[in-house]
């Protein structure tokens, strides 16, 4: 199971274009085998500065280990998936 927390800026442009990019990642890699969590900085800021997020969007991929950080909106699908170690179930 892949579990991802994605640090937004409420309904910022590059945060909306974050979420939509990981759930279509996530819909044609890992369909059933992922949890998102989403964490609006603007709503819960004490939370995203203690979890030393400094730039949204930022995609944190919790488990399976290693702990994971991708900043930007996910646009580039293949840097993502190698990234993600996700290359060999994209190929």
């Amino acid at each position: 199971m892949f579990v991802f927390r994605l640090y937004v800026a409420g309904d910022a442009l590059n945060s909306v274009r974050a979420l939509a990019n990981l759930k279509a990642l996530c819909e044609a890699h890992l369909p059933d085998r992922h949890q998102i969590e989403v964490v609006d900085v603007f709503k819960e800021p004490k939370r995203a500065l203690a979890d030393r997020i400094f730039m949204t969007p930022t995609l944190v991929k919790l488990g399976p280990p290693p702990v994971l950080r991708i900043v930007g909106t996910l646009s580039q699908s293949q840097i993502v998936l190698e990234a993600l170690g996700l290359q060999t179930v994209a190929e």
